[in-house]
């Protein structure tokens, strides 16, 4: 009876325009005061524990990060570097958009700031040289969603502390799989370039392509102090992402001295809001799965799920068709804090590795970030190109297919995956 209330006022909720956050909050506060002991005053104090995690401050400290490099001149050199690897090729600009996005997704960790930071630049660059404007638009609206599963990633540092995992193992994890969809959508750009009739013209020389690398090379660094300083055993994820703060401020105020001092605040404060939601999100979804749990709900759907004898490969087609729709109409962290409680314990008990089970999960999100009607990617589109949002869907969707493609590889083939982490971690 009381789930049943609970998950009722929280549909409620939202379908009346309700902030997700503040849905989740009040669903669970009212129905927690109606049907269990619990004083509002415990429940404020839940809320505060919830969020009393170490891992969890990686989360504003990454967003500082992206902040700091997207508001310089960072993405404008790595865009100039993808340029001039790939830029030769036939579909070379609207390729090295999402070749950008790809090194600018492992700086950031954040898919909308992906698309704010490469889109700005590249999509204007694209429809001048020629590509029909879907090319523009469906490569900039797509290719940022991969910043939510190239490391370093909100989305997993959520995963991890949800489902108490690595996030190590989850970065790791997201690799292969990031860089294998990214190559997917590039082929696609690549035929479909061809079948237009753009032809392939003179690469630049190696020297050109070393002097644009070395020009990028202080944001690229990025990358490398936090990949390197995690799987090197200098610091944890948490660290990294103060490491990788204070390194962009660095690179933004000393080499590029692209930002300056009167800007700071501005952009102190635009993370600051950044986190705020994020992290209110988070602690209401919390709240929300706290009292799944206190009502064995997680128990209930496992033993159901098993009893009617759901294999892992069943299992997971139901998983991905479920998250592809909560995608839809909500905010990832939100759908992980509701939906990882109730289904990890299912995917353990029917032998899913939870690392192989979290990226499954992320590219879920990623999905859910570049389909309406809530997909956030197509509103940052909209915004920033002035397309309409039902044209930025159409446009999106030969890039968003391969993006389910590469879901379903990764779905069914765990070792794509796996491989990264068990090489590094061992089994």
């Amino acid at each position: 009876m009381s789930v049943a209330v609970l998950f009722g006022l929280f549909a409620f909720l939202l379908l009346i325009g309700t902030p997700i956050a503040v849905a989740l909050g009040a669903s669970t506060f009212l129905t927690l005061v109606t049907f269990t002991h619990i004083s509002p005053i415990e429940i404020s104090s839940m809320i505060f524990e919830k969020v009393e995690s170490y891992s969890l401050m990686a989360i504003p400290m990454f967003i500082l990060a992206g902040s700091l490099l997207s508001k310089g001149s960072s993405a404008h050199r790595i865009i100039e570097f993808a340029k001039s690897v790939v830029g030769h090729l036939p579909g070379g600009l609207p390729m090295a958009a999402i070749f950008a996005s790809i090194i600018f997704a492992a700086v950031s960790g954040s898919s909308p700031a992906t698309v704010v930071a490469i889109g700005s630049i590249m999509f204007a660059a694209i429809e001048q040289a020629g590509y029909p404007k879907r090319y523009a638009i469906g490569t900039v609206a797509t290719a940022g969603s991969l910043g939510i599963l190239i490391p370093p990633s909100i989305v997993m540092i959520v995963y991890g502390v949800t489902a108490e995992q690595s996030i190590g193992k989850l970065f790791m994890a997201g690799i292969v799989p990031g860089i294998m969809i990214g190559s997917m959508m590039m082929a696609v750009t690549y035929i479909g370039a061809r079948r237009l009739g753009f032809k392939r013209t003179e690469p630049q020389p190696f020297s050109v392509r070393l002097k644009k690398m070395k020009e990028a090379s202080w944001a690229l660094m990025t990358i490398l102090i936090v990949i390197g300083g995690i799987y090197g055993g200098i610091f944890t994820p948490t660290e990294a992402a103060a490491v990788a703060a204070v390194w962009a401020f660095f690179v933004s105020m000393f080499i590029y001295r692209d930002i300056k001092w009167r800007e700071i605040p501005r952009v102190f404060l635009d993370a600051a809001k950044t986190s705020a939601m994020i992290m209110f999100i988070i602690a209401n979804a919390m709240l929300f799965a706290h009292f799944l749990t206190l009502e064995n709900v997680p128990q209930m759907i496992t033993q159901w799920l098993i009893d009617a004898h759901v294999g892992p490969l069943m299992f997971l087609l139901f998983v991905n068709i479920l998250l592809f729709f909560a995608g839809d109409f909500m905010e990832p962290s939100a759908i992980i804090m509701i939906m990882v409680p109730l289904l990890l314990p299912v995917a353990i008990a029917l032998g899913i590795d939870p690392i192989h089970f979290g990226i499954v999960v992320t590219i879920n999100m990623e999905l859910g970030m570049i389909t309406p009607p809530i997909g956030l990617n197509l509103f940052v589109t909209s915004g920033i190109t002035g397309v309409s949002l039902k044209d930025v869907i159409v446009y999106s969707l030969p890039w968003s297919m391969t993006i389910l493609v590469g879901l379903l590889l990764v779905t069914y083939i765990p070792q794509i995956a796996l491989w990264l982490p068990n090489l590094i971690y061992g089994h």
